[in-house]
């Protein structure tokens, strides 16, 4: 038999098929090793024939590598060819996004223990008098029965081999699924779907088209909604994908999975170990676990007879992928939903402006949830001017209307929230005599002072730098702290409130995979007072002590040089302001900003969604911006200036030309310095493009294809969601 075999090497030279030489072992979506180049490589067998247009003699053979099943079942292997096709990426490269990296470069495999139960009847056993530790191991099995055997050999040494030996014993391995999760406490509560819910639930069920967008406002209930449609599809007997854009949500949401659902469902996320990741993964190919829940590379599940994709918080630019491939999971979705003619479900109390006019014009369903499960109403939003605060003198991180409702909230035994999207102490040292900022050596960004630490960090590439005593620049000692991070608000807020328990959640309080879940576990067992974060708090979490929400600075993603600020800023202040008086008491919000007549506030301050939608649909549709146009960025990157401006410039050159004969497909078209010039060493150049016709993007992804540098790393993003 002959093998087509796409070699593990992701580079556009080798990215074709190869015939092998097989045996009958080897199978469709089965990895093998692949004699490749005096080497041997990992590689796929993407399908099997019975003849080859080379001689026989000229082909080499592949090895199997020892899997119960194909690590690729049809639908991935057919899924990876279309976004290579798609994206113009070598095969390797899509393939692997459907496999633990570890198994890949067989770093990992299954955990196994040797188990030992007797294998003829106790009676039957005969011992020497010295044979101690063969009688009591005989004696422990007989009134055990199977168990492990290091545990065995601890009790009894060398006993358990000598009854082997005897045939007295038999010894068997077991594979042992790690259990990333076996902490995360689930409790099953059984609840009755409210009128709104059930319709929603209807309406997913009956509705001709793929996908469903739930526009439910914060506490409408969506959650419940989708472990319904799961539940409905399990006894279907078919699988589910359950998508969410925060790591941080995600043991959270698995705790409730869990009560509902028990070892049904597993996690797929980065968070995870490289043992915990492959287990999870085997899980859902054996079909023990149906279905997975993760952040955005859980759509490449390896599951079987979809019946749900779920993806919350659709909205979320988390799941863009910032590496190559440069899928949109929302695009990966739909075809997994088309291939297995199921539903695609968009749950958002803020969707994206696309979304909602994709669902507003029919291409979309649109399912409405306008009041909160409890009928409570939505937490009252109070404006903070912070100009008025600094007249008054007042230049700390909290207005006066912000400390006055901590200290009744304090007061009354309930919890706050305090979102600063910002982490560290500060955000940039500054020498008050020459005005030096101190800058990451290899990222032209400034660094950020994390006062537990005593260190500056750069928040791109992770380096750290001794704290600074004096400036490199001039001498001087007169040191400034500009900007308020996350570690600084708590500070401070100690200081107000001594008595008060105040916890953090950032990237820094967070590490090891139970970070988020720990403190999220101690902040909704009241233990305590308020929680100070960024971004990870803003939603999902469910907390019924919580009835206040200061948002600090609201301003802070409102003046970005990106057409989508106006968005961001209104879906980022609603999901902040949602956390608040989820249970019986009203909840309030207090909105710090020195900008309050912005009108993108006025309208998230009234929870105004569709007057939002309808104001930056018509801006957007002066300035011919998404959803009215693609914008096309190539980003062209590399540690050596000269060869990455030379690639660039060659790029520039053939894409003048498309532009040149297609001008009239093209609103936008020029070359540029990427705003961060460099990151991690690496130099940034941007040829950036507004297309009014897409049907020029694929020949954009040739030319760059055709891009020869192996030096210099050449990226197509559309409508990247971060410019910078």
């Amino acid at each position: 038999m002959i093998a087509e075999v796409i070699v593990d090497i992701a580079a556009s030279e080798t990215d074709k098929i190869f015939d092998y030489l097989c045996d009958d072992s080897v199978v469709v979506g089965s990895r093998v090793r692949a004699p490749f180049g005096g080497k041997t490589l990992p590689g796929f067998v993407m399908r099997i024939k019975a003849t080859s247009d080379y001689p026989l003699e000229k082909l080499k053979k592949v090895q199997p590598c020892p899997d119960e099943l194909p690590a690729l079942n049809a639908e991935c292997l057919a899924l990876a060819e279309k976004l290579a096709a798609r994206y113009r990426v070598p095969k390797a490269l899509t393939l692997r996004l459907f496999l633990p990296s570890e198994m890949r470069t067989g770093k990992v495999r299954e955990l196994t223990k040797n188990y030992a139960a007797l294998a003829v009847d106790f009676a039957e056993m005969k011992f020497s008098k010295n044979a101690k530790n063969q009688l009591g191991a005989a004696e422990y099995l007989r009134d055990n029965g199977k168990s492990e055997c290091a545990f065995l050999n601890n009790l009894f040494p060398g006993g358990v081999a000598a009854l082997e030996k005897k045939g007295y014993v038999k010894i068997t391995k077991e594979q042992i699924l790690r259990d990333p999760y076996k902490n995360v406490e689930s409790e099953s509560v059984e609840r009755t779907l409210t009128a709104d819910q059930q319709r929603a639930v209807d309406t997913v069920n009956t509705d001709s088209r793929t996908v469903q967008l739930i526009h439910g406002v914060t506490g409408s209930g969506k959650t419940e909604i989708y472990l319904t449609l799961i539940a409905q599809q399990l006894k279907k007997g078919k699988t589910s994908i359950f998508l969410v854009p925060e790591i941080s949500l995600t043991p959270q949401m698995l705790s409730q999975l869990r009560a509902r659902f028990g070892r049904n469902a597993a996690i797929l996320h980065s968070g995870l170990s490289a043992g915990e990741r492959f287990d999870e993964w085997w899980r859902l190919r054996t079909g023990e676990a149906k279905i997975a829940i993760g952040a955005r590379s859980a759509v490449f599940a390896p599951l079987e007879n979809l019946g749900v994709i779920i993806i919350d918080e659709e909205h979320e630019s988390s799941y863009a992928s910032e590496t190559s491939p440069r899928y949109n999971t929302f695009d990966v979705a739909l075809l997994r939903a088309k291939r297995n003619a199921c539903k695609l479900v968009l749950g958002s109390a803020t969707p994206a402006v696309d979304t909602y006019k994709r669902a507003k014009e029919g291409e979309f369903s649109l399912i409405r949830l306008e009041k909160r499960i409890n009928k409570r109403p939505l937490p009252e939003i109070i404006i903070a001017d912070m100009r008025r605060e600094v007249r008054r003198g007042n230049n700390s991180a909290f207005s006066g209307a912000l400390k006055e409702e901590i200290e009744k909230c304090l007061a009354a035994d309930k919890q706050a929230i305090l979102f600063l999207n910002r982490r560290g102490y500060s955000q940039t040292v500054i020498c008050k005599e020459c005005g030096y900022v101190a800058k990451c050596q290899q990222c032209d960004v400034s660094l950020t002072y994390h006062r537990d630490e005593n260190c500056l960090k750069c928040h791109y590439c992770g380096t750290k730098y001794n704290m600074l005593s004096a400036c490199p620049e001039c001498g001087g000692v007169k040191l400034s702290y500009a900007g308020t991070g996350t570690q600084r608000v708590a500070a401070e807020l100690q200081k107000l409130y001594p008595a008060a328990r105040i916890l953090r959640m950032d990237n820094d309080t967070t590490s090891g995979k139970e970070g988020h879940y720990k403190i999220l576990k101690a902040f909704g067992e009241h233990k305590a007072d308020i929680l100070v974060g960024t971004q990870m708090i803003a939603k999902g979490h469910d907390f019924p002590s919580v009835t206040l929400v200061g948002i600090l600075d609201a301003d802070m993603s409102l003046h970005f040089s990106d057409y989508r600020s106006g968005e961001r800023t209104f879906q980022l202040l609603t999901q902040v302001a949602g956390r608040s008086g989820r249970a019986e008491e009203k909840g309030k919000v207090v909105l710090q900003t020195f900008d309050p007549e912005n009108e993108v506030l006025r309208f998230a301050t009234a929870y105004d969604y569709a007057g939002f939608y309808e104001n930056e649909i018509s801006l957007r549709a002066a300035m011919q911006f998404p959803p009215f146009s693609k914008i096309v960025r190539v980003l062209v990157t590399g540690e050596d200036d000269k060869k990455t401006i030379e690639t660039l410039r060659e790029i520039y050159v053939e894409l003048e030309k498309l532009y040149t004969e297609q001008s009239e497909k093209f609103l936008f078209f020029n070359k540029m310095r990427a705003p961060i010039k460099r990151i991690q060493n690496k130099h940034r150049y941007q040829v950036l493009m507004r297309l009014s016709d897409t049907s020029v993007l694929p020949l954009i992804y040739d030319i760059c294809a055709n891009a020869r540098n192996r030096d210099v790393v050449v990226a197509v993003e559309e409508n990247p969601t971060n410019l910078s």
